[in-house]
């Protein structure tokens, strides 16, 4: 008998590699496809063009109960997607909730996860328009997000324009929500930070708010069309690390990013007395479900705006022997960033 290959022994590109080519065949010319699964998320031309994603988040998988609220996990599942409708230039307009949940789950959990969609929903400026409810096997809990957005007449930003003369730039934090997860995965327990502020230490300010993003993030998504307004050659959400996405961006492109690490050693101040140098500078460079957003831009042209900042970290060059990569101060890191499949 030919034994089974399963999902869980292979990598997540390596499912994506065997299953995106299955869908070369669908008819996307002339169907209104612009642009078809790869890039953060597809583009449809329906008179104006639509941009379409879809995020899921499984209980035990993506959160933990003991850690998160529904309405965390409601925050969570929206930025999720908007993130990727802004790395695509474009402006949230709607969305579409699906729950497949036990029966037994607990109806006030779901009114506040109900709660929590609709504040991010609110806050990204953009409606839910519709979904599904359906019931699940004991102790599963599915809860997934379709969003729409607008290009509002702007070309799509996509992972393949990157040239070799361009900024690299982000917006947004690095690592902060893997730092949480990790103070979580450590033992540390949500801290409430009740006493007045001068009786907090600076551990458990930094350790309160690292935890608090890696439940709730607030990604800068306003950033986006601000990029693509800018002239941006190339955008991504950060889902999965600064590492493992922006080399996403170098393969997409045929380039190398060549990241400046004493750009990238500022963002460290925010694991201060939280965690180690080390582990801090690792949630830096691969730490997952950040959704910030990396863009290229031609030299010149990054965004100067103030409630949605872009920091250089690097710059875009011609890819070597090697092929293309993302390099940090001249070298290939160790780290690589989150697989969904990876052990």
């Amino acid at each position: 008998m030919v034994p089974h290959t399963t999902i869980g022994s292979v990598s997540e590109s390596d499912v994506l590699a065997r299953i995106l080519p299955l869908f070369a065949s669908s008819p996307h010319a002339g169907s209104g496809v612009v642009v078809p699964p790869g890039d953060d998320a597809a583009v449809l031309s329906t008179g104006a063009s639509v941009v379409v994603t879809t995020d899921t988040m499984v209980r035990g998988r993506d959160w933990r109960d003991d850690w998160s609220s529904g309405h965390d996990v409601g925050t969570k599942v929206v930025a999720q997607n908007v993130s990727d409708v802004a790395a695509m230039g474009a402006v949230p307009t709607g969305l579409l909730v699906a729950l497949a949940a036990d029966p037994d789950t607990d109806l006030d959990w779901v009114l506040d996860l109900t709660r929590g969609i609709a504040d991010a929903a609110e806050d990204a400026g953009c409606p839910v328009v519709g979904g599904d409810l359906s019931s699940a096997p004991p102790g599963v809990v599915i809860v997934s997000v379709t969003a729409f957005g607008d290009l509002q007449g702007r070309a799509p930003v996509l992972r393949s324009g990157a040239r070799p003369g361009d900024i690299v730039a982000v917006a947004g934090s690095l690592g902060w929500s893997g730092a949480g997860l990790a103070l979580y995965e450590a033992g540390a327990r949500p801290t409430t930070l009740s006493l007045p502020p001068d009786q907090h230490s600076d551990r458990d300010k930094n350790m309160s708010v690292l935890q608090w993003y890696h439940r709730s993030p607030r990604p800068p998504w306003e950033s986006g069309p601000v990029a693509a307004d800018a002239g941006a050659t190339s955008m991504i959400d950060l889902s999965d690390g600064l590492v493992r996405d922006g080399g996403r961006i170098a393969t997409a492109s045929g380039v190398e990013l060549a990241l400046d690490e004493m750009a990238l050693r500022g963002y460290l101040y925010a694991f201060e007395e939280a965690l180690t140098p080390d582990e801090g500078w690792r949630q830096v460079l691969s730490g997952g479900e950040e959704h910030s957003l990396l863009a290229t831009f031609p030299p010149g042209s990054v965004p100067e705006d103030l409630a949605a900042p872009w920091t250089v970290i690097g710059e875009v060059v011609e890819a070597g022997p090697a092929g293309p990569r993302l390099t940090v101060g001249g070298a290939v890191p160790s780290v690589t960033g989150w697989d969904h499949f990876a052990g």
